[in-house]
């Protein structure tokens, strides 16, 4: 027979009201739109959890400055690392430890220019702290920027897994300059 193969033509016709024809579009639109959402935070979401983040942020503040160990241990991850102003690295227990003993005893700390961002289930703070403290390092006085990092757990709760804290220090170039 003119025409014909050992492979016969299939015929596959599906209509607009075909729910295989339905499935077939959405699939293909949630294919293609998936990655452009991907780890993304509608302006809602964003909103909601920087509220969420400034409140957590606010609780910190407050529990450092009345030596709140019970508040601290909540907001911490059990695997929370701190990278302290002196470079030394400090666990959650030994963060509650010298929090508890008076080891680490903030009388001032001031919090400006605080910008948090989002990256899918974490958030990263970063501020400009003005303290006065004593902690197992040594005094703690002066201007600091500071880094926190949130990630949001599976029960859809805040935790603080990383902390670090730079002095800020004046500018050389302006030092020589004054001094040439």
């Amino acid at each position: 027979m003119p025409g014909s193969s050992n492979y016969p033509l299939i015929s596959c016709r599906f209509s607009r009201t075909d729910p295989r024809w339905v499935m077939a579009v959405v699939l293909l639109l949630v294919s293609v739109a998936a990655p452009l959402f991907a780890g993304g935070l509608s302006l809602a979401q964003k909103h909601e959890h920087r509220h969420e983040i400034d409140q957590l942020e606010d609780e910190w503040r407050n529990a450092i400055l009345s030596g709140d160990t019970k508040t601290m241990d909540s907001l911490m991850a059990e695997d929370y690392m701190a990278v302290t102003p002196s470079g030394t690295l400090q666990s959650r227990d030994e963060t509650l430890q010298n929090l508890k003993s008076g080891r680490t005893h903030f009388t001032s700390l001031t919090v400006t220019d605080r910008k948090v961002r989002f990256y899918g289930s974490t958030a990263l703070v970063t501020s400009l702290a003005n303290v006065q403290a004593t902690t197992p390092d040594g005094p703690l006085t002066g201007s600091y920027r500071y880094t926190r990092v949130y990630v949001r757990n599976a029960q859809g709760v805040w935790k603080i897994v990383s902390f670090e804290a730079s002095r800020v220090r004046l500018h050389h170039s302006h030092h020589r300059m004054k001094n040439q």
